[in-house]
Order: C-alpha cells, then structure tokens, then sequence
C-alpha cells in the first residue's frame, strides 16, 4: 500500500513539474503585428502578424490569433502598417573578397558626381600618412546626375596628397600621380599582365586611366596598405551591417583573393561571440600564389588536407546555415574566365580549351561530389561548356550534385533547357542596372533589352536567382536589381528591358528570396514567412508592392530579423538594432560616411 502511495505520489509530482515546464516554454519570443506581410507561401499569401519561437516562425495569421500567443516575455514589434517581407539572400556576393571594406569610401547609390568627389576631398584630409584614399566599386558613372565618369584634373584635386586609386567595376580604374610613383607604373613593378592598356598623353606618358580585366584589379588591391587582423574582422561586421540596413539576411560568399581557410578565420572571430548578423554559406576558389596553377587541385587539396571540410558542413558553431561550405567556384580555371566587362567585347574561350578544363577538371568535382559554380557570362563560352558536361555526364553522372552558372547574362533559350535537363542552376546578377549604358554602347540597345532574358528563364522553372555580385563589380543594394527588373530602366533612367523581358513585382523579389533559398540547399526553410521557416525577415521603409517604379531602388529596412533576432533598426526601431563597435581603423571612410549613401 505504502508502495503504491508513494509511486502515485511520483507519477503526480512528474506530472505537475512537466505541465509547469511546458507552461513556462508556451508563447513566442517575438511577435510583429499590424504589418501587411508578404509571404512568399501560397497557402497564405498575405498576413498581418508573425510569431517567432527560438529563430523559427511558428505561426503566421491576424492580429488577434498571433496576439494569443504572447507571454510575459514576449517581444511585440508593431509595424505600424508597414510591408513586411521575406529577409533577402543575395546568392552571389564577395564579402571576403572585401576585407579592406572599412578602407574604403563607398560611393553606392551617390547621386551627383559633385557629391562624390567631395567625398573624397573630405576622406583626403583625415586618412593618415602611408594609407591610399580609395573608391574600389559598386557604383556607376550613369548613377550621376552628370552622367560621367570623373576627369583626371578633378579627382588630382581632390585628393592631392595622398596615393588615390578610384576602381570601376573591374573594368577601369583613375591613379594619381603618387599612386602611379607607388605602383610603378611604367617599371617591371607594375603587373606584367595581358590586356592591360593605359590611356596616353601627348607626350606618350600614361595618364593615369588604365584599363583592365579581373585580375589586374586584383593584383593592384594586392600592392595597396593591408589590413590589420582586427580591421578586416570589423570590416565584415560594417559590410555586414550594410547588407542589413536594406533587408540582406543570408549572402552567400562567392570566393575571392582571401582562400578557404584564411578568410574563415576572420568569420570565426564573429560567430564564436554570436555576432555574425547574416547567415554566411561559401564557396571557395583558390588563386595559389602567383602563375599557372590548377585550381581545381588546389581546392581539393585544400579541403581534404590543408584544412579539412565536408560539402555542407556548417562551421558556424550555432547558426543554422551560418558558415556553410557549399562547393568550388565560382572560378574554377583561370583558363576559361570570361570576364564580364561590357565597355570591350565579350571574351570568347577556345572551345577546346573549355572542353578539357570541363573533362580533365570538373569531372574531379563531380566524381568527389563537391558542388560546383561556374562563371560564364557569354552564350558562346556557355555552349562549349555545357558540350563538354554533357559528355562527362555520360561516364561520371551529375546525378544531383547541385551546380550553377554564375552570370549568364547572354544565355540562350536552347542552353536554358539544356542547363535544366542537367539539374543546374543559374545565378543571374544585376548589373546591368548600372553598367547597361556601357552595353548599348558596345553591343547595341536592341541586345541590351534581351539581356539578360529574364521572362524566358522565369517560365523556364530552373533553379534561379538574382545576385548583386557586389562589392566591387556592382552595389550591394539588392533594390538597385529589383527596381530594374520591375522597371526596364537602368540607373541613369534609360530603357534598357523591353517590356516583355520584365518582372512582376512579386517576381522579382522572389528571386532574392525564393529562388535564392535553392543555392543555399535551404528551399524549405528560407525565402519565405511560413510556419517552420527560420525567422528571417524584413520591415521596409515604405512598400515595395505600391511606391512608384523610381522609389524602389531607394527602399531600405526599418527593422531586419534574422535567425529572430533584430539585427539592425532604423527610425522608431533604433533602439532595438544591437550596438555594433566603432569601425576601424579610427579614419575608416564608414566612420564618417556609413556604409551606403544616405546612411549618415
């Protein structure tokens, strides 16, 4: 009897203890209501609230059902009416190919070039003795009101004492004359690289204008003042923090000059304290260190030798999707890199030359099961490639491995269907909306209005999305490739889509959201406000849905969610954005300037 007292007892303390537990875990952590959410699910198209239970989205519905759901710990965010969307990923980015950001004036969404110069003017005045004064990408001379690039005499002016190198894109870049002096321009110290030619003057001596490809903007990022360990750390935090303040959640990092496992090092520093505020998945190239050299080799080696890692291995210690290894690329030869500088012809590849790269190398990634990118920016280096995968197919099956092409912006239908019958993928960027001008000009505007053909390769259903390629071949604000795709119009105002080559609104943002989920293998679990998803999300600055065409590249987030906590905050929101430490060094162009035009 005392027995069965005593284990009815048990059973009833149990009982009492897991109700209190359960009771004590019901409700969200955070709850936004009164917003008007686009979901990307369409089950439930459209919503007035959220709720978010340990980084994930447990309920999505009205007001009153999502208030049901609160506790007396339960942060409750109204968007006072405002657009709530999925938090966007940009599926190819370079953030690690920026560790010198902070050294960097930003000239991202400037709209006269007046304003621009006396940026540099002002940046000119506090960078110290021995460090450059340097604008490396992500704008556009049609960005201007002026409509032009800088002249020579102007930037001298402005920054008159100091080295001064003003990149752009990876197409052209203006060097003072200290720069010059510090370069060795005109010596055996300056690269000895094909393609390289510099604007003369009268006398035969270069001006200061030279023109280029990829790896000669790389080898002069190499020759300038580097980064400390800690500038580069606080340089991904303040890039970071740009890609929040206009809704960026997930980037994936494209590889760059920084090789696995070098540049995740600096990645580390941020996750081990919790503080890497986007989801970073990478892929990895690997450059060697000057030459020929097979880079093919040299990732596997790097990846089952140097520093072993698994396709898919998180290496963030807590974040789901944080710092995942997804794959080479997204160059994979330098043999067969195509570029993309609009201002000269495409550069076209021997087809042999791509048929033994494509056998003698991809075949090694595909046999591994390593995912792979592949840059190719013309239908007619496309062709030769997917001649040669197709081939390899044959004997070493793709069977799954998931694989892309980067860029394609001249792809045709037919290499469409055949990229979709290989399971790939393709990773379009916008950069068009700045550098279409520059197309027109070398090809023609009737090419530019099929290019890239983004009606065909929607309807097509492969795998697809839409990428910055920032930080230096285009800006890293999303709203710039969006509000062309909505609007046919490039950043100077001129035509450049024809009408049936754009996007509906909701489309367009699907392909930073939806569409991208794809390249992180996370379609069930990102890209849209659903219940199970991870609690990634957006409040705009006005909506997306309703604001005329010529504001959408201008929208910015007033509050960005990601793994459901707040990771930046604007207006009534900024005392909910987490303090970030002040940039280094202490003249960092960010200090004064933000991270994007309009910021300070």
């Amino acid at each position: 009897m005392i027995g069965k007292t005593l284990i009815a007892l048990v059973v009833t303390f149990s009982l009492t203890a897991a109700r209190a537990q359960a009771q004590g875990n019901v409700g969200a952590d955070l709850i936004v209501i009164n917003a008007k959410i686009f979901t990307g699910n369409r089950a439930q198209p459209e919503a007035s609230a959220l709720a978010v239970k340990e980084g994930r989205i447990y309920s999505v519905g009205s007001d009153a059902d999502i208030l049901d759901l609160t506790n007396s710990e339960t942060d409750v965010i109204d968007a006072r009416s405002r657009r709530l969307i999925p938090g966007i990923i940009d599926a190819h980015t370079h953030v690690l190919n920026d560790l010198a950001y902070n050294y960097n004036v930003r000239w991202d969404g400037v709209p006269t070039l007046s304003r621009a110069l006396c940026m540099l003017s002002e940046q000119a005045e506090r960078t110290p003795e021995g460090q450059w004064v340097k604008v490396i990408g992500g704008w556009s001379p049609y960005q201007f009101e002026e409509n032009r690039f800088p002249t020579l005499d102007e930037l001298r002016k402005a920054v008159p004492d100091h080295p001064m190198i003003v990149q752009y894109a990876y197409n052209r870049a203006f060097l003072n004359r200290q720069a010059m002096q510090e370069l060795g321009v005109g010596t055996d110290r300056f690269p000895q690289l094909p393609d390289v030619e510099f604007e003369m003057d009268d006398h035969g001596n270069p001006t200061g204008v030279v023109h280029g490809y990829t790896w000669l903007f790389l080898a002069l990022e190499a020759m300038v003042p580097q980064p400390s360990f800690d500038e580069q750390v606080s340089s991904i935090t303040y890039s970071t923090h740009g890609l929040n303040r206009v809704g960026v959640t997930s980037a994936i990092d494209n590889g760059g000059r920084w090789p696995y496992p070098e540049a995740q090092a600096r990645v580390n520093v941020l996750a081990r304290d919790n503080r890497l505020n986007v989801r970073m998945p990478f892929v990895d190239l690997q450059l060697g260190e000057g030459g020929p050299v097979n880079m093919v080799d040299l990732e596997i080696e790097a990846i089952t030798k140097t520093a072993p890692v698994s396709p898919g291995q998180n290496l963030h210690p807590t974040l789901t999707h944080g710092h995942v290894y997804r794959g080479a690329g997204e160059v994979l030869s330098a043999d067969v890199h195509d570029h993309e500088n609009f201002d000269h012809p495409a550069v076209i590849i021997d087809p042999e030359t791509m048929r033994r790269f494509v056998v003698e190398d991809v075949a090694k990634l595909i046999e591994r099961r390593i995912p792979f990118r592949m840059h190719a920016s013309y239908n007619e280096n496309i062709t030769p490639f997917l001649d040669a995968l197709e081939t390899v197919n044959e004997t070493t099956p793709i069977d799954g491995l998931r694989w892309s092409l980067e860029h394609a912006e001249t792809i045709s239908p037919e290499n469409i269907d055949r990229v979709k019958n290989l399971g790939g993928a393709i990773a379009l960027d916008a950069k068009m909306a700045l550098h279409a001008d520059g197309f027109v000009e070398t090809y023609s505007r009737e090419k530019a209005l099929e290019t890239p053909r983004l009606r065909a390769l929607v309807d097509s259903g492969i795998p697809l999305a839409m990428t910055t390629d920032a930080f230096r071949a285009a800006t890293f604000n999303p709203w710039v490739g969006i509000s062309w795709m909505v609007s046919g119009k490039s950043v100077s105002g001129s035509e450049v889509l024809a009408e049936h080559n754009k996007l509906s609104r909701a489309e367009a943002l699907e392909l930073f959201t939806k569409g991208a989920a794809w390249f992180m293998n996370a379609e069930t679990e990102l890209g849209a406000i659903a219940p199970g998803h991870l609690a990634d999300f957006a409040i705009l600055d006005r909506d997306y849905f309703t604001v005329p065409e010529d504001e959408i590249r201008s929208i910015t987030s007033v509050l960005t969610v990601m793994d459901g906590r707040v990771v930046f905050g604007a207006q009534e929101y900024a005392d909910l954005k987490p303090e970030l430490p002040a940039p280094l060094p202490e003249w960092s162009p960010v200090r004064y300037f933000g991270t994007y035009f309009g910021e300070k």
